[in-house]
């Protein structure tokens, strides 16, 4: 059999498109020039779904198109390198059908077996169906399996509407995204026009491929699955591994990882874990995805409440001094540092920007007794809560968007890069917590012996330096291991399965 098809692949490489032109008949008749106008009507006709497709149609409609595939000398071996991959995209939870590999395969075979006709096969009319079809498909798969089939700054950054106009119009989106990933240059799918034209199909096609070992586990659960739904959890989740960007599975050393449908923070190093329940945003107020390092901690923070709580959950307080005193509120000019009387502070001096409101630090401060920094563009952090009965609840997506954190104490030491005895206590002193070490009891008997009021509390640090800085990662998955090492499924909280789904029907 190997020896008949290899006798069948020499003669086609002598029988050339111009040979075939020699028998006259108008079905064997080879035109290059029937072949491009042919590519470009296939091109127009054809719907447009992704970027992609986009390409594709520009490409064969240009004044000059330039022929990937197709020569005076036939179709060559590179058609079936992509092929060849194409026909195993069910293994990255893709359907066959989007990529034409059906048409593909039998138009290849047509051409093998010189089987053109007059009603709808001849060589220019399969050449055509043939270069369309495998560029389309050339240009979805490499992209996508480089990428990602859907990009997730458009798809999450234009889910929730933070401001419309009079109108309704949608004037601003709430950011929810801000992971550092791969995204594709200007020219990228120009340069794979490029490779396919210069031979280079097979080293292109395999370089692009997920190599994690995560996306290899994946898709070993989906080759074992055979029910819908946790199938279609499980493609959603290869297609964020497709996301290319700093795995933190893949990471040596310390990080922490916050993943909001688990409600859990995993706190790695090459010793060992610490694990914790977390608090995470509401739906309205989703906790955003992001990657970051933590650069330091603040003992007994104050919290400037941002703008978009004043809004909601202030200005309507206006003028009310006892709701102000009971939460421990202050106003401060922004332009003086002064502190402002409330009965003075209209709700439309509120909402101009020229004032904040700070709550008081201690242990009624909404952010608890500890706050962890690292830059962001949401202005989100970790810290503690006022309200650790939160904690107990199955479903935790009540904050403000911020991620209260069960034992930031035993966080705070993870953090730290070898602390001192000493440091420590001053931390659990300055967070009321009983000192540990001689010398932080010996103190906490002074300062007890000496206070004049009851409500006066020790606070021996306030800004805390992490060095080296230690990566965070707040993510969304909701297949991922636990604190035990299991991979577990986890609720689709945010609803953003469900979003990525749609997205990727294209390619389903």
């Amino acid at each position: 059999m190997a020896a008949g098809c290899q006798r069948d692949n020499d003669r086609q490489q002598d029988m050339t498109m111009e040979a075939l032109s020699d028998m006259k008949a108008p079905a064997f008749v080879f035109d290059s020039d029937e072949v491009a106008r042919l590519t470009a009507q296939l091109a127009n006709r054809d719907s447009i779904q992704t970027e992609p497709d986009r390409y594709t149609r520009h490409h064969y409609t240009s004044q000059h198109p330039q022929m990937l595939w197709i020569d005076r000398q036939g179709v060559g071996d590179k058609a079936d390198t992509l092929l060849a991959w194409l026909e195993r995209v069910e293994t990255h939870g893709l359907s066959e059908k989007s990529f034409q590999t059906d048409l593909i395969r039998s138009d290849l075979m047509r051409m093998r077996a010189l089987d053109f006709n007059e009603t709808g096969n001849t060589i220019n009319q399969v050449a055509a169906r043939l270069e369309y079809h495998l560029t389309k498909s050339m240009m979805r798969y490499t992209q996508g399996m480089r990428y990602g089939f859907v990009n997730p700054f458009k798809l999450f950054n234009h889910l929730d509407i933070e401001k419309q106009d009079s109108t309704g119009r949608v004037v601003r989106y709430r950011e929810v995204f801000d992971v550092h990933v791969d995204q594709p240059a200007r020219d990228f799918l120009q340069r794979t026009a490029n490779q396919v034209a210069h031979d280079s199909v097979a080293k292109l096609l395999a370089d692009i491929q997920p190599a994690s070992p995560f996306y290899r586990k994946l898709q070993d659960m989906l080759a074992s699955s055979d029910n819908q739904q946790e199938r279609m959890r499980i493609v959603c989740n290869m297609e964020r591994e497709r996301w290319r960007r700093q795995t933190p599975m893949a990471e040596q050393g310390k990080r922490i990882v916050v993943n909001i449908p688990a409600y859990h923070l995993y706190a790695y190093s090459d010793t060992g874990l610490v694990d914790m329940k977390v608090v995470c945003g509401a739906q309205k107020t989703k906790t955003p995805l992001l990657d970051s390092h933590i650069e330091w901690m603040e003992i007994n923070p104050q919290w400037i409440i941002p703008m978009s709580i004043l809004e909601k959950d202030v200005v309507r307080h206006a003028g009310d001094s006892t709701y102000f005193a009971r939460n421990r509120y202050n106003i401060i000019e922004k332009a003086t540092s002064k502190k402002m009387p409330v009965s003075q502070v209209t709700r439309q001096m509120l909402l101009s920007g020229k004032y904040r409101v700070a709550q008081e630090s201690g242990s009624h401060n909404s952010l608890g007794r500890i706050v962890f920094r690292f830059k962001n563009k949401f202005s989100v952090f970790l810290h503690y809560t006022s309200n650790p009965g939160a904690f107990g609840r199955d479903s935790r997506a009540i904050s403000h968007g911020c991620v209260r954190v069960e034992r930031p104490f035993d966080l705070a030491q993870y953090v730290l890069d070898d602390p001192d005895e000493w440091l420590l206590d001053k931390m659990r002193i300055s967070m009321g917590m009983n000192p540990e070490t001689t010398q932080g009891k010996e103190y906490m008997r002074s300062f007890m012996a000496k206070r004049q009021d009851d409500s006066e509390e020790p606070k021996l640090v306030g800004y805390v330096p992490v060095k080296p800085h230690v990566p965070i990662y707040i993510i969304y998955q909701t297949i991922w291991p636990d604190q035990y090492g299991t991979l577990r499924t986890w609720p689709d909280v945010y609803g953003y399965d469900q979003q990525i789904g749609k997205a990727l029907k294209p390619y389903l």
